[in-house]
């Protein structure tokens, strides 16, 4: 595919499909994509194609160049993997374009054109899709570029590096014989770093790369300069379904029909001396939010080498004493970045000779601390508005924030105890993490799916890791800086993660690593215990303990949570089955407690033998006098909570569970019957004999109690408002425990709001039987204790009957809660338990259903009976309040769904709730 001609073509015949855009033509590209939104440009060029029309299009120094739609890739995807017709034909019309703006020649040994070859998807995916550098150099034009730059060591270097990325990238030859070329001939002349060689030593190597390329491959490097350009833009558009961009894709929830747009950009070289320099650069700490510029960069190097972790960069503030000129400018073109894009952006630059060249600049990466932070910040300058800052940050990104740490205390005993190996190195991102070494990506990706946490420890990430980075709960590496792979891509996923710890030494073949400490060897092997702080910087042996952050002084949180609040429509309120878990709930910010599960209650250790004693009672009375002990430990639960939530409502679920649940399971009791009789034989005194016969007993009453509540299918079976009406005394215990305790705390001053509400109801008839309990149970305490407690009767909605007659239920029932994790079983007609460990994760890779429906609402099924019920109940009781009390509360896309149906509120766990007011205010935002 040679062309040597280089007469004016247009760049698109006549009724001819345009593929190729120049970075000048964005007109032709809002034509071609009928353009309404930036976020349109964005689906057509990619993210890095569409800020560098941008850029282009604001003036700054831009490199010519041009991009390849995002539609090309699709269409060459969809055509088997061959180029749309006229798109070659177009690239070619595009380089002669690009000549005719920098007066050089693709190809020519006399003024020869290179460029670089780059991905570029709608949505930024860091290291994931396949770069080429230098396209144009070879054989000729390296000896061209010496004869007008003087510089051999400069061209090979660069040379080398072609081959290299192309044989990597484009050939498929694996990266580690190339590495071990360099770091033989390093060896060989006795220096460290990649810039101590010479142009001999790098002429060398790119003879060697090519003996390597032709023994890998059987085929010559190729000398072609178009040839080249043609199979890099090929390997670019193959590299959308490579594993690690599938990888990536799968954890972010990327569309895999986005496809990625190829850049052609002219080379600017920043390894032509100690003048010429590049970088990344945040503009503000992706870190910690900070407004500081952030970033790292090196002297005499391209850009590949700061973000490979390759060589230990240098911080970018020191940039104004190297090359204060280019620094001041970079600092004008940053700022006018931000206010531009009104975002953080992510930008790469390039100083060749002293000018400065903007390669790209995106909106950048970042923990979830700064994310927080940089929101808040942007809307208090007036950036953005705060309603744009509460739809900036993700509800992952709130969770993250509330991973645990730490404590002061634990890192100190750590280091009295010798255990602190790495002091100070790259804080790249924050967090505690604790998990066992391994040394690989496909290690921790198998261990990460065993469950076990793992930390992955490597010389450097590269973007063939990402499978294992996303499974670790850790990143270690002992080069790299703070804009490095790993570094990047662990912010992405909020993972903890320290870079750039030097004093490391890692044998990945041995997998192992030592350090010295105080003059002593320490050796970790594959599977020892480590625990790192990503927010330090520091690495310590073993397994810290880690403690709950500290929710009240997380200003910047607080501060969007309340702009979140003033926004939202749906209440956002807490399932808590202990005082303490009301106190922390309230702290957290919930509105009310949704669902109290009783049950819990009763599995306390002081309890627990009273609620077995009551279950095998034979007689009414036996049962009577259990309960009767059980009701003034319950009656003082329900006054802890009712105290903590103060001036709230609390909604306390009748007891639900099967009665089995209480008691050993049968198998358990065989082996523990079986085990005592064997005992027996060995006792010789007739009072031994006496306790062991009385325990042999015991147990086989409980076995028999064991078998008579036995189930073929307990969870839908004798539980739930059906153990009301079996077992009546039992609701009526714990309806006199809910209101003395009202009453109780009602004298004390407390503004108490009882909810009463009966589990599994699916006809009318259970809801009347158990309300007649309530209200004569009600009637009784109010008139012993002189006073009265108003609070509402209510009912689940877990079974499809109820939410389709729920216009019937509504007679009874003052107000409904979704426990969406039985109607999602009874809906589907599925265990819960049984699907997520047989099929349904097979289910969801398959595509046959879209998400775990246990973890993500089916708005088709699930979400139709309630939209269903919602209709019914209110057209019976227009005021009927309603919520939902499942897992689904605390998840993003089912909050969604309840703000769009009309629910009241939703109840989730108390660590969750600031996760659903930021997502129950998005919502509202989303849907006006």
């Amino acid at each position: 595919m040679s062309v040597l001609v280089r007469e004016e073509q247009p760049t698109v015949r006549p009724g001819q499909k345009q593929w190729v855009f120049l970075f000048d033509e964005l007109d032709k590209v809002e034509a071609a994509c009928n353009a309404k939104s930036w976020d349109d440009i964005r689906a057509f060029l990619g993210g890095k194609g569409a800020n560098l029309f941008e850029m282009t299009r604001l003036g700054l120094p831009v490199p010519p160049g041009f991009t390849i739609s995002t539609e090309a890739c699709n269409a060459y995807l969809e055509n088997n993997h061959e180029f749309p017709e006229g798109l070659w034909e177009q690239e070619v019309a595009a380089m002669h374009a690009i000549e005719k703006k920098t007066g050089k020649v693709f190809g020519d040994p006399k003024n020869p054109l290179f460029v670089s070859c780059r991905s570029g998807a709608k949505f930024s995916m860091p290291g994931m899709m396949d770069t080429v550098l230098n396209i144009g150099l070879n054989d000729e034009t390296a000896e061209g570029l010496i004869r007008l730059t003087g510089d051999p060591r400069f061209v090979y270097d660069s040379y080398r590096r072609l081959i290299q990325m192309f044989g990597s990238v484009v050939m498929g030859v694996a990266d580690e014989p190339f590495e071990e070329v360099i770091a033989e001939q390093k060896r060989k002349v006795g220096v460290k770093n990649d810039v101590d060689l010479s142009a001999e030593d790098w002429m060398y190597i790119v003879e060697r790369f090519k003996a390597l390329v032709k023994a890998y491959k059987g085929m010559d490097f190729p000398q072609d300069p178009y040839k080249q350009l043609e199979m890099a833009t090929r390997a670019v558009f193959n590299s959308w379904f490579g594993k690690r961009a599938v990888d990536y894709r799968n954890a972010t929830g990327i569309p895999h029909n986005l496809g990625t747009a190829v850049n052609i950009v002219t080379m600017v070289f920043g390894n032509m001396g100690n003048d010429s320099a590049t970088g990344v650069a945040f503009t503000r700490n992706p870190v910690d939010g900070t407004k500081e510029l952030y970033g790292d960069y090196l002297i005499n190097a391209q850009g590949e080498d700061v973000v490979a972790g390759i060589r230990n960069t240098l911080p970018i503030a020191r940039l104004k004493v190297d090359m204060p000129e280019a620094f001041e400018q970079f600092m004008e073109i940053v700022t006018k970045l931000e206010r531009h894009f009104k975002d953080m952006q992510d930008v790469e630059f390039t100083i060749e000779r002293g000018k400065l060249w903007m390669l790209q600049t995106r909106s950048g990466k970042r923990t979830a601390r700064a994310a927080i932070k940089i929101a808040v910040d942007m809307a208090n300058e007036g950036l953005i508005t705060r309603q744009e800052a509460i739809m900036r940050v993700t509800p992952e990104q709130v969770d993250q924030l509330l991973h645990p740490q730490f404590s002061p205390e634990t890192k100190q005993k750590a280091r009295s105890e010798g255990r602190l190996i790495v002091p100070k190195a790259v804080n790249a991102s924050p967090g505690a993490a604790v998990g066992m070494a391994v040394f690989d990506a496909d290690t921790a990706e198998e261990w990460g799916k065993a469950g076990k946490p793992v930390i992955m420890v490597r010389p450097e990430t590269k973007p063939d890791d990402v499978h294992g980075m996303i499974a670790a709960k850790g990143i270690l590496t002992s080069r790299g800086g703070a804009t490095s792979h790993a570094a990047v891509v662990a912010r992405q996923f909020g993972t903890p993660a320290v870079c750039g710890a030097e004093e490391l030494q890692i044998d990945v073949d041995h997998r192992m690593m030592y350090v010295i400490v105080n003059d002593q060897k320490i050796e970790i092997r594959e599977g020892d215990w480590l625990s790192l702080d990503g927010g330090t910087g520091e690495v310590y042996l073993g397994q810290l303990p880690t403690q709950e952050p500290d929710f009240e002084n997380e200003v910047e949180l607080n501060t969007l949570l309340k702009w979140a609040d003033e926004v939202r429509k749906l209440g956002v309120w807490a399932n808590a089955d202990y005082p303490k878990d009301a106190e922390r709930a309230r702290r957290y910010g919930a509105e009310g407690i949704g669902l109290c599960r009783t049950e819990h209650m009763f599995f306390e250790e002081d309890r627990l033998p009273i609620v077995q004693e009551m279950i095998m009672a034979t007689s009414k009375a036996r049962r009577l006098s259990a309960l009767e002990r059980l009701l003034p430990v319950q009656r003082n639960d329900f006054e802890g909570i009712f105290r903590a939530m103060d001036g709230l409502p609390v909604i306390i679920r009748l007891l639900d569970p099967p009665l089995h649940e209480f008691l050993p399971s049968y198998n358990e009791l065989v082996s523990e019957l079986a085990d005592l009789k064997v005992q027996l034989q060995h006792f010789h005194t007739l009072s031994e004999i006496d306790n062991a016969l009385a325990k042999v007993r015991q147990k086989e009453d409980i076995l028999s109690r064991v078998k008579a509540l036995s189930e073929a299918n307990p969870m839908l079976g004798l539980r739930g408002d059906r153990l009301s009406i079996v077992m009546p005394e039992i609701t009526e215990m714990q309806v006199r425990a809910i209101l003395e305790a009202a009453v109780h705390v009602k004298k004390e001053g407390v503004d108490v709001h009882p909810e009463i509400m009966v589990p599994l109801a699916g006809h009318v008839n259970e809801l009347k039987y158990v309300k007649e309990i309530v209200d004569r149970v009600a009637a009784e305490v109010f008139a012993e204790a002189g006073t009265t407690v108003d609070f509402k009767y209510g009912s689940m909605v877990e079974v499809p009957r109820a939410a389709l007659t729920a216009d019937q239920l509504a007679e009874v029932a003052e107000f409904y809660s979704f426990g969406t994790n039985d109607l999602t079983q009874t809906t589907f007609g599925m265990s819960r338990d049984d699907a997520e460990a047989k099929f349904l994760m097979e289910y969801t890779e398959k595509g046959i259903l879209p998400n775990n429906p246990f973890q993500q609402l089916d708005r088709d099924g699930v979400g139709k009976l309630i939209e269903m019920c919602v209709q019914l109940g209110r057209k019976a009781r227009p005021d009927m309040h309603m919520g939902i009390c499942g897992e689904h509360g605390g998840d993003p896309n089912s909050i969604e769904f309840c703000h769009m149906v009309g629910l009241n509120y939703v109840s989730c766990s108390p660590f969750r709730v600031p996760i659903a007011r930021l997502a129950a205010a998005q919502a509202a935002i989303k849907h006006g």
